[in-house]
């Protein structure tokens, strides 16, 4: 039915729109219209690398094509004159503002207008950006359209071009269209409530969009949270829907090509009847049916556009949902309450909110009463005082209407939620509309756990925890860890930390969500705007591509994530997940339930699908979890994975180091800080929880640290730190006592470095216990291994080289200076010698491969330090030289070569120093300062070379020498900064005798430009002057007082991390001189002879010293891990209590405290009010007996001859409270306690078909009760079979012949319930009204019979025993369903006249088994004889059924399994299935009622 045009030209009384019932017409679909906000993301990204004019073309060249507007096509003068006394049509519109062709003589002259044929559709001139004049800077989008515009294209226009996000929510605000008052507490709580509803779930509000009633109220809402709100909140998407011809000033948004923007003017005064736009509504939806003045033309097309959202699906992580929509009402008059009743009548929820008036507090008075009681007196009375002004214009018949409304309201309870502001524990509208929702998709039937899961996966599309966890995770509904997991991947992928944690806590374990199905879902859903996802996707662009014959394969696989891992992670770790080989797939964890959640043509039950007996992919999926969650940089999410992870340090430094890594190539400055903020974060963790093992046990806190770890790439803790560089993990104490302790070896490490040296120097003091070991054999043993020991000491190593390396330099400083002979001498000799050694040593290190990472990553590595690079610089130089020096002819060039190389060598001395807490990091500081210096000379040449030039060329005349070139320029330039002042620069110093006038001597300068006669300088000497002394004052002053700020500022920043640095640092030395031998040069040619026997000859393979990274027994793992789980536990627990130990923290506890008792007082004083009315009522209910006691007692003592009848008063009639709901929850039956009339019988659109009833309140169903204005439409369809039904019309003489309460032919007219009334030729509906005369669709006017069987038989499982719920057997029961309807039914219905089995019967069922069929109803017992309650029912024809109810009790049962075997659906639109018994299944309402009788009869659950 189409909604009422509710207001004439020139009114406004108010705004109200329907939701139209489901027999709208296919609006047809536009393509891609599903798009998950990653998708978007993409678009927008895209998008903006284009200019706003080349989205401007596309939007107006799209628009134009697609959208249309109405334009009158004939002038009819109107008998009506504008407002301004003007001749208009009767579209509404002046003879001037319509088209040209319209006022010309044309083929309709003469005839009346008729919008149909007369208003004709052409390209919109109305769209693009509005901006509201002096109302800020806020861009809106707006477009004008014809009212006959499908829906899915002004979505599309929404969604793709206006760049919408698809919403998660669809909040349709109604009500008063004039402006009205509301109490200023209930305006901010409405206002609140309904932004951060649509502010926290994703909502787009849908208003009337003009600046009038509440339209109004929404938009001030709107602009007050834009106004406290930070920009990264979001944008409320407010959807105004108004019609174009009541707009006023809409001539300023008319722009063929668009307007961008389109300046429109809010002027209230001069508005006339027509209405403005809101300016706090983001988008307007002009809605154009040529007329001007018009209401109401908006509102068929708005039912129609909510309704094609609503049934949208939104998918994000895996689980898509249908988009809710709820109805929230404010006021309102007859066109809101239509609107309700279409709401309610479709299934969409509806929030009134009491207090606002009229309408919506009409409904919320009577909302918590009986239906019995909700009378047309009350009604009336109620309209009396909110509807004061126009009560007396109310006619009877428009009372009738309304209180038949308000019943069929008030009935479905579940879908009707009355927010009363401070009452029943409310305080927001927001969890009111929530709630109301929750509470509608709670009363949808569904099969099993979907009901459940429907509202859980709305929460999580809402992103509201606190919804979840008060209405969905409750002691009524007990969740399988195996049914979160679809979840729990949306809440992952759309990054909600809250339903992270709440998952968890409720059962969720990751080791059994994490699979590798769910992990490569996550991996091919990351974030597109992260750094990884690039990365990722460069790998997949290298990928070689797959040959034809190949099985198709997901594009992401996980060893592409490997590969980007190890990238982040550092080459030193091996592979996470390695490449599967052909034909090898990793497998899951467990199986987990039937889910139907479809997704982009994906299953995700297939996700968590799996056979048994498969070991799982991978050693630990915690970390899996988390390294999806920190690449993406999800802080809150990393948070609560990690602390579920058991190898929580080692996950901790890896977190660091692969955040670390990404920020280096990461563009976005503030990405960049939050990574690198993160990492230091992790950093701390690991801190944290090493600081708690060090203080619980050193032993095996040092274990941890060189523990190989399997899960993170056989790498170990210290190996990631440093690699990480995280310093203050490396300067941590215990990790410094362990490189201590791996620095001095078997020695105690309170040895005096002075016994150490005296023990090299005299190692026979080994012997007198001058040195003291860890280990007693050692102490106490004999003395070689004492010597092996003392000697392997990485300590001893170390101070033995620095004594040979001390002597090496002395000797080649020896033979450089004093024995340099033609000849080598024997000095040289050894020198050669000594060298040697060191080469072989520098081969040994590069060739060292423990970890067997191969030559080039070995090579890599080696050449990475710079150290090493400078060892093979001076070992290449001193090749070089002594090349030459062998040479007698570069003998002197090699002593050069050689004496350089001696510098090289005297530099590596600083590497040596590291190891000294003092030297350590003032070396530290001298490489800071050279990378200073170089980029110091870069500025310091521009001033050399700019002045030197200068200089040059005014002082010398065509010098041709290079080398004095070279002096003049840089060389003297140089120079003058330190003070050395050029000879000639002023001309003081003039001399001819100093200088060579031609520049031919070779030793003197080139004389400067002079007078050959005077012998006088002639250059201009004032000029030279004043460029040297700007050369110096930005030189010597700016430029050095610059380097020295440069160093000083790298010195402070060294210095504050002086001992950070110095303890990171030594580890490198420690690390090269453990693995080192110990024989320093030059005998350490016997140490690599040795190896060289043992890795060459005897083929024995290296292996690392077990110090530093050692590989743990699986039992001794899982202790050391479970015993680090334990300690991170009491790291988190100190973590939170310090956390509330905090004096900010404490504030907030405090403010939260107090507003608790504050509410807890408001609910005190409200539960005072409630249990003092609660009281009254109880107090008038024993007034009310004690009357109905005494009015007993008066009429005994009458009865019995004591006074006389007329004196007796009669008893008051007793009042409900009103306002009361009947339960809180809003839990009640759709029937109410006394509500014995038929209802679907009375519901005021009859199915199928355009006919209205006659509204028939409760109390006006029994024929008996006197209805005067009653005059229901008659209504007969003209069906297809006409020779099975009754003839048409309401004419009485074809009816004459039938005979009623009789066997009338083939049809039985007699009714289960005895004679029923025949008035003038119609039988009368024995339940009483319906609304609708004539026959309706029935086939028959009387009672139609039908014929229900119901064939039920024992769920049983798998072993064959019977199921039980709540101790009850549970029953199995055949249902049918056609494609076209949305319930289940049972196999029963209308008879072929002299048939037995229903026709809906035999098209499940094979012919051949009619006849066993038959049988069985004949032995079936019968469990319901009489009256349908049956939306076809009129008052001349209704249903009337007979269940049998065939149950099959043995499950070998022969009839059983024929039955099974001969279910056939012959047309393909029908299904049928054996469904389980359930109150909750979708079945038809009267079915539900047999079937109850049928589980009472045999005792099973229901």
């Amino acid at each position: 039915m189409e909604a009422p045009t509710l207001r004439k030209a020139g009114s406004k009384q108010e705004e109200a729109f329907g939701v139209q019932p489901r027999r709208v017409a296919d609006l047809g679909t536009v393509p891609s219209l599903r798009r998950s906000n990653s998708s978007l993301r993409k678009v927008r990204r895209s998008q903006n690398l284009f200019g706003n004019s080349e989205k401007q073309e596309n939007l107006s060249s799209w628009i134009p094509d697609n959208i249309k507007k109405k334009e009158c096509m004939y002038f009819v003068e109107s008998s009506k004159l504008s407002d301004a006394g003007k001749v208009v049509c009767e579209c509404g519109y002046t003879r001037q503002q319509h088209l040209e062709e319209a006022t010309r003589p044309h083929a309709w002259q003469g005839k009346d207008w008729d919008p149909k044929k007369h208003v004709q559709e052409m390209p919109t001139d109305a769209f693009g950006d509005i901006v509201f004049t002096g109302l800020g800077q806020k861009v809106g989008k707006y477009v004008r359209l014809s009212q006959d515009t499908p829906p899915s294209v002004i979505y599309h226009l929404m969604t793709q071009y206006w760049g919408l996000d698809v919403p998660n929510l669809l909040i349709s605000v109604t009500g008063g269209a004039k402006d009205f008052n509301m109490k200023p507490r209930l305006k901010s709580v409405f206002r609140r409530g309904l932004v951060k509803v649509a502010q926290t779930t994703g909502a787009w509000i849908i208003t009337g969009g003009s600046h009038t009633g509440v339209m109004k109220q929404v938009g001030e809402a709107v602009r007050d949270f834009t106004l406290s709100s930070s920009h990264n909140e979001g944008e409320v998407v407010t959807v105004g829907v108004a019609t174009w011809g009541t707009v006023h000033n809409r001539e300023d948004l008319i722009h063929p090509s668009g307007g961008f923007p389109a300046e429109y003017v809010m002027d209230e005064e001069g508005q006339g009847h027509l209405t403005c736009l809101d300016s706090n509504h983001s988008h307007f939806i002009l809605v154009d049916d040529g007329t001007h003045g018009r209401y109401g033309v908006e509102i068929p097309l708005r039912t129609r556009l909510e309704k094609f959202i609503s049934e949208q699906t939104k998918e994000r992580g895996g689980v898509a949902i249908k988009i809710p929509i709820v109805c929230v009402v404010l006021e309102g008059g007859p066109g809101t309450l239509h609107t309700i009743y279409n709401a309610i009548t479709n299934g969409t929820p509806c929030v009134v909110v009491e207090g606002s008036g009229r309408v919506a507090d009409v409904i919320a008075q009577v909302a918590g009463l009986p239906i019995s009681e909700i009378t047309i007196s009350r009604i009336q009375q109620k309209l009396s005082v909110f509807f004061q002004e126009v009560f007396e214009t109310l006619t009877e018949s428009r009372i009738a209407e309304w209180t038949k409304k308000i019943q069929d309201i008030v009935r479905r309870r579940q879908l009707l939620t009355i927010f009363r502001e401070g009452k029943d524990g409310q305080q927001d509208v927001d969890v009111a509309i929530l709630q109301a929702l929750l509470k509608a998709s709670r009363s949808h039937d569904h099969f099993g756990h979907e009901n459940w899961d429907h509202q859980l996966k709305l929460a999580v599309a809402w992103n509201r925890v606190d919804i979840a966890r008060s209405e969905i995770f409750t002691d009524e509904r007990q969740w399988k860890p195996s049914e979160l997991h679809p979840v729990m991947t949306a809440a992952l992928i759309s990054n909600k930390p809250e339903f992270v944690k709440l998952f968890l806590e409720n059962g969720v374990r990751l080791k059994e969500f994490v699979t590798w199905d769910t992990l490569l879902y996550l991996y091919q859903n990351l974030d597109p705007s992260c750094l990884f996802h690039s990365k990722l996707q460069k790998v997949l662009a290298e990928e070689p591509e797959r040959p034809v014959s190949a099985p198709p394969a997901p594009r992401v696989q996980m060893h592409h994530v490997a590969q980007v891992l190890r990238e982040l992670l550092g080459d030193f770790t091996q592979p996470l997940y390695p490449r599967p080989r052909t034909g090898d797939r990793p497998r899951l964890l467990l199986p987990v339930p039937n889910i139907k959640l479809n997704v982009q043509g994906v299953s995700l039950r297939s996700l968590y699908k799996r056979s048994p007996g498969h070991v799982a992919f991978t050693m630990d999926p915690v970390r899996d979890l988390l390294i999806w969650a920190i690449i993406q940089n999800r802080r809150e999410l990393a948070e609560i994975i990690w602390a579920q992870s058991q190898d929580c340090i080692a996950a901790a430094l890896a977190c660091s180091k692969i955040l670390k890594e990404l920020s280096k190539e990461e563009e976005d400055t503030d990405s960049l800080e939050e990574m690198l903020a993160l990492a230091d974060e992790y950093e701390h963790r690991a801190i944290g929880v090493f600081t708690e093992c060090h203080r619980k046990d050193e032993d095996r806190a040092q274990k941890l640290l060189t523990r190989v770890s399997e899960a993170w790439g056989k790498t170990t803790c210290l190996q990631l730190a440093l690699e990480a560089k995280d310093m203050k993990f490396v300067s941590h104490g215990g990790v410094q006592a362990f490189l201590t302790k791996v620095w001095w070896g078997q020695l105690c490490v309170d040895n005096g470095l002075w016994r150490v040296i005296a023990c090299m120097l005299a190692f026979p003091l080994l012997y007198t216990g001058l040195i003291s070991f860890r280990e007693r054999r050692l102490q106490a043993g004999p003395g070689l291994p004492r010597v092996r020991a003392f000697f392997n000491a990485p300590v001893v190593i170390f101070h033995l080289n620095i004594l040979s390396y001390f002597a090496f330099l002395c000797l080649f400083a020896y033979v450089l200076m004093v024995d340099f002979q033609p000849t080598p001498s024997c000095c040289e000799y050894l020198i050669y010698f000594w060298l040697f050694s060191l080469v072989c040593e520098e081969l040994r290190q590069l060739f060292y491969d423990p970890d067997e990472f191969g030559l080039m990553k070995m090579a890599l590595l080696y050449f990475s330090d710079f150290w090493n690079k400078l060892d093979i610089g001076a070992i290449l130089l001193f090749i070089a030289g002594l090349t030459c020096r062998l040479i007698p002819a570069l003998l002197y060039p090699g002593r050069i070569i050689l004496s350089l190389d001696f510098i090289m060598f005297c530099l590596r001395l600083m590497h040596i120093f590291t190891i000294s807490k003092t030297l350590g990091p003032k070396i530290i500081i001298v490489k800071r300062m050279m990378k200073d210096v170089f980029f110091f000379l870069f500025l310091l040449a521009v001033w050399v070379v700019s002045f030197g030039v200068a200089k040059q060329a005014i002082l010398i005349h065509n010098e041709s020498r290079v080398d004095w070139i070279f002096r003049g320029v840089v060389y003297q330039s140089y120079l003058t900064i330190f003070g050395q002042m050029p000879a000639y620069i002023d001309g003081v110093n003039f001399s001819l005798d100093q200088c060579s006038p031609n520049g031919t001597d070779p030793y003197k300068p080139k004389c400067p430009e002079s007078d050959a006669v005077r012998h006088e300088p002639a250059f201009p000497e004032w000029l030279t002057v004043i460029l040297l002394c700007l050369y110096l004052l930005f030189t010597n002053i700016l430029l050095l007082n610059l380097l020295i700020a440069m160093f000083n500022y790298t010195f402070q920043q060294v210095q504050e991390h002086t001992d950070q640095i110095w303890k990171f640092q030594r580890h490198d030395l420690i690390e090269e001189y453990q693995g080192r031998p110990p024989a320093p040069p030059p005998f350490i040619l016997l140490s690599h002879l040795h190896l060289f026997i043992k890795r060459v000859v005897l083929k024995i393979p290296a292996r690392r010293r077990k110090q530093l990274k050692s590989k743990l027994e699986k039992n001794e793992e899982a202790a050391l891990l479970s015993w680090e789980i334990y300690l991170k536990e009491s790291y988190l627990q100190n973590q939170q209590y310090q956390q509330k130990q905090r004096p900010e923290q404490k504030i907030q506890d405090i403010g939260n405290k107090v507003s608790t008792m504050v509410d807890l007082l408001e609910m005190e004083s409200l539960k005072r009010s409630g249990s003092m009315e609660q009281r009254l009522a109880s107090l008038e209910e024993q007034v009310a007996q004690m009357s109905r006691a005494l009015h007993w007692v008066m009429k005994a003592l009458r009865d019995g001859g004591f006074g006389s009848e007329e004196g007796i008063p009669a008893p008051a009639p007793q009042k409900a409270s009103e306002g009361q709901d009947l339960e809180p929850d809003g839990r009640q039956e759709e029937e109410d306690v006394g509500d014995t009339h038929h209802v679907n019988a009375r519901h005021l659109l009859y199915p199928n078909s355009h006919v209205t009833r006659f509204p028939v309140p409760n109390e006006k169903v029994p024929w008996e009760t006197a209805f005067l204005i009653y005059d229901p439409p008659f209504y007969t369809d003209d069906r297809k079979d006409r020779g099975l039904v009754d003839p048409v019309g309401n004419a009485l003489e074809p009816l004459s012949g039938i005979s009623y309460n009789a066997v009338d032919g083939p049809i039985d007219r007699r009714s289960f319930h005895g004679v029923y009334v025949v008035q003038d030729g119609l039988p009368l509906n024995p339940m009483g009204r319906t609304g609708l005369r004539g026959r309706g669709s029935l086939g028959c006017f009387g009672p139609n019979h039908t014929l229900q069987p119901v064939i039920t038989r024992w769920r049983r499982n798998q072993d064959g025993a019977i199921c039980r719920k709540s101790i009850k057997k549970m029953l199995e029961v055949l249902v049918v369903k056609h494609s076209l309807s949305e319930h289940w039914a049972l196999p029963g219905g209308s008879r072929e006249p002299g048939e037995i089995l229903p026709r809906k019967l035999k098209q499940v069922l094979r012919r051949e088994f009619w006849s066993s069929f038959q049988n069985l109803l004949t032995q079936g017992t019968e469990v319901y004889r009489g009256y349908v309650d049956d939306p076809r029912n009129t008052d001349n024809a209704w249903i009337e059924t007979v269940a049998i109810s065939i149950h099959f009790s043995d499950q070998s049962d022969m009839d059983l399994k024929r039955l099974n075997s001969h279910l056939h659906a012959c047309d393909p639109g029908m299904s049928v299935r054996w469904q389980v018994v359930d109150r909750r299944i979708p079945l038809y309402a009267n079915h539900k009622t047999i079937l109850q009788k049928v589980a009472t009869l045999y005792g099973a659950f229901y």
